[in-house]
């Protein structure tokens, strides 16, 4: 575990993360929400944000979560089987999909926050602080 810690290290350090890890920072600091269910939480949400600047990458995605048929799917088609195979995943393994703790008031420390983070330059597309906000509220009853 140690090393596959250390290759994954070495390669998210070369590439970054995105947003959907500088808003589990976030939320792991603010609601103290443990790292890894934060990010499988804003992962699915943040997919369907970035899916316009993905090329064919999310097709790929598809295919390693066993969704059969992308090679005849448009690329609308397969981004969204993507997106819905990872949020399938997150439903199966037990991620919430509510943070229950979240609240309106909150947003704009939270948008502030997740936009200041270290891994937000290695997201694909440019988030306003609107955009945070909007990502943020899916997580709310």
């Amino acid at each position: 575990m140690a090393l596959a810690q250390y290759i994954a290290g070495m390669g998210f350090s070369n590439v970054g993360l995105g947003i959907a890890h500088s808003m589990a920072h976030t939320l792991g600091a603010v609601y103290d929400t443990p790292h890894g269910v934060a990010c499988a939480m804003m992962l699915p949400n943040v997919m369907e944000f970035n899916a316009d600047t993905t090329g064919d990458k999310f097709a790929n995605i598809a295919r390693a979560m066993g969704v059969e048929g992308v090679d005849d799917m448009s690329v609308e088609e397969y981004r969204k089987a993507a997106v819905d195979a990872v949020r399938k995943l997150s439903v199966d393994v037990g991620i919430p999909t509510v943070l229950e703790a979240l609240k309106e008031e909150d947003l704009d420390f939270l948008a502030e926050s997740a936009a200041a983070d270290a891994c937000t330059p290695g997201n694909p597309k440019e988030a306003s602080l609107e955009d945070y906000k909007t990502l943020f509220r899916k997580l709310m009853k």
